[in-house]
């Protein structure tokens, strides 16, 4: 029992580092463009990832059919980034952190789609009631003030959540290989190349050579704290304990997001804001739900 709470502390803290990971982005924002943010952030991580490869002594022998499944979510990946740093630059970050939390709707809807996965009449009712959250949220509770123009980093945001389910529902597709952690540096590694013509020029360059120490802390922490042991204690959280109880950790980032921008950006925290955020979490919880499980575990414990 006392092994299983101190390993909890592997995904609290992926999930901190990853809370705290829109407040570092909005600060890189200042110096950099989205696209740089992503290579020196996948630079840095894969030069943290290969430096613990070589002292875990893994084995780096490719396997080319591998690397098309790595190759495609590796462009999945990019544009899920890509498209949310850029929607960081027209929203907040306490309004990105809550609707990041909408992707598990998404990849409901996408395993409907394509594993013809069931919704149960709650799930339906929580990914209505995460919708409702969201559109309460956007619209600072007047639906008239929505609009895509004034709405653009939310709708981006939105659009990235979107994404990113896309990219698990293809992972789920793609058998791989490769142990967690060396998956998820080739990966990094196959993001770095596919964005690299966009930012391999002068002005990169000089925008690097002129960073402040803001700017450069914030890099560290994207790419080393955020990309780099974050994914690694979560790679190792899952093999430690059960998927769904490590998942749970995620209803926690939203919570540390906005803590954070608080204290960090002085970003305004409202009444509105938290119980939209509430609704949010409370429509992803039923989507997540599962209610069979539930239901036999409480007839197993009757029978007992």
């Amino acid at each position: 029992m006392k092994s299983r709470i101190l390993n909890y502390w592997k995904p609290l803290i992926a999930v901190t580092f990853w809370g705290f990971s829109f407040i570092a982005t909005k600060f890189a924002l200042e110096e950099l463009s989205p696209q740089q943010i992503i290579f020196c952030r996948l630079i840095l991580a894969s030069i943290f990832l290969i430096t613990i490869a070589l002292y875990t002594k893994r084995n780096f022998s490719i396997t080319l059919k591998d690397h098309g499944g790595i190759f495609i979510l590796a462009v999945i990946a990019v544009s899920h980034l890509w498209i949310q740093i850029t929607g960081l630059k027209y929203t907040t970050a306490s309004n990105t952190g809550w609707i990041i939390g909408t992707t598990p709707v998404f990849m409901a809807l996408l395993g409907l789609i394509f594993f013809k996965e069931k919704l149960n009449l709650i799930k339906i009712c929580g990914i209505l009631i995460a919708f409702l959250g969201l559109l309460l949220l956007i619209s600072k509770g007047d639906l008239n003030r929505i609009d895509f123009i004034s709405n653009k980093g939310d709708f981006l945001i939105l659009a990235s959540a979107f994404t990113w389910g896309v990219y698990s529902t293809v992972n789920k597709k793609i058998s791989l290989s490769y142990p967690p952690m060396m998956t998820i540096l080739f990966l990094f590694l196959m993001m770095a190349i596919i964005i690299s013509p966009f930012v391999l020029t002068e002005a990169t360059i000089s925008s690097i050579k002129s960073l402040s120490v803001k700017g450069w802390s914030s890099i560290l922490f994207l790419g080393i704290l955020c990309s780099g042991v974050a994914y690694v204690l979560w790679a190792q959280s899952l093999k430690e304990m059960e998927s769904a109880k490590v998942g749970a950790f995620l209803y926690f980032e939203p919570f540390v997001t906005i803590a954070a921008a608080w204290l960090l950006l002085s970003e305004r925290i409202t009444l509105l804001m938290i119980l939209s955020g509430l609704i949010i979490t409370g429509g992803v919880v039923l989507v997540n739900l599962n209610v069979q499980k539930i239901f036999l575990n409480k007839k197993s414990k009757q029978d007992m």
